[in-house]
């Protein structure tokens, strides 16, 4: 599956990774150079991101329906019980 992002967000990212370059490195890159380097880690390394944002949610997803019972509970057979409660009072 590969990992698109919207064209405005490619847009910043290759600007941020031109002044990454500019302001952390020896050299400069170029605006086609940076792009090719996001292609490369959104192929390479956005999958593990997107595989560990899934596993993340999954998780959650699975403590809060653990939880339903818990929230959802209703007790059997409580007709009796409560009138029996009426009665005395």
């Amino acid at each position: 599956m590969a990992i698109e992002i919207p064209k405005e967000a490619r847009k910043e990212a290759i600007a941020s990774i031109e002044r990454y370059f500019q302001e952390n490195m020896d050299e400069r890159i170029g605006n086609i150079a940076a792009s090719a380097l996001l292609g490369y880690f959104l192929e390479e390394l956005g999958p593990l991101v997107y595989n560990q944002a899934v596993a993340d949610v999954q998780e959650r997803l699975q403590a809060r329906v653990a939880e339903l019972d818990i929230e959802t509970h209703e007790d059997e057979f409580q007709y009796w019980r409560k009138f029996d409660k009426a009665r005395r009072g």
